[in-house]
């Protein structure tokens, strides 16, 4: 019977307060789509006030016009979305290293991934198009074994591929310079784009709190099963 108290007490100091920190990643996908949503916003002012006479900001060969006020605006407001989005990963991160902890706490076996994999499985090409998604699966499945992986997860991590792989979205390859020139040009796709990225988060935050409540039903679920085992007989 003590064996029993002791090893259930060791299993409960062993998870790592994880709701907190799923919400506190879920918000901050929610405001990092919020700043694409304003991103987007900025991009049909642009297309509406129309390209001035002088020409697109980077008239090549290293020439940059003056920027106008609107102009100006659009590089705060993607500035400020870079600092959310930066925000956005670290609490993401943070939560999916609590998340790995603990289920590797409760099914006892190692994970799947290397911790590594947690911060380079998103830059190292080839195995970013499915590294972060499975780590996200192997907590899932750790935690809550036979139960059916929650739709979000996948529906968010396409959205994401489709982002990454047309090289919109979070991944813009090009200057912000560049954006302004397209929004002229081509605003429709970059709304577009916008629209993956906004959804894209969207889908992250349910993931986020589906994952989430999973595993801390299961590790309520262990707390109240030591509980009864420390009960007298």
């Amino acid at each position: 019977m003590t064996e029993q108290m002791d090893q259930s007490a060791a299993r409960t100091l062993a998870y790592r307060p994880v709701r907190m920190t799923g919400q506190l990643a879920a918000g901050g996908l929610l405001l990092a789509g919020l700043a694409w949503v304003v991103r987007g916003v900025w991009e049909v002012r642009l297309a509406v006030a129309g390209e001035p006479a002088s020409g697109p900001p980077d008239q090549g060969y290293g020439v940059h016009r003056p920027l106008n006020s609107l102009e100006n605006s659009y590089h705060l407001v993607t500035s400020a979305g870079d600092v959310l989005v930066f925000l956005c990963a670290m609490l993401f991160l943070s939560w999916l290293l609590r998340l790995r902890e603990n289920a590797r706490a409760l099914s006892g076996d190692e994970p799947k991934y290397l911790g590594i994999w947690v911060f380079l499985g998103w830059i190292v090409p080839v195995v970013n198009l499915w590294f972060p998604r499975g780590i996200v699966v192997d907590a899932f499945r750790g935690s809550a074994p036979g139960r059916k992986l929650p739709g979000s997860v996948n529906v968010w991590w396409g959205l994401w591929l489709i982002g990454m792989l047309t090289g919109v979205g979070i991944v813009y390859r090009d200057s912000t310079d560049r954006i302004i020139e397209r929004a002229y040009t081509e605003g429709w796709q970059l709304w577009l784009s916008d629209a993956f990225v906004v959804a894209a988060a969207v889908a992250g935050a349910f993931a986020v709190r589906a994952v989430t409540a999973a595993q801390v039903e299961r590790i309520r679920a262990g707390q109240e099963a030591g509980t009864r085992v420390a009960e007298p007989v």
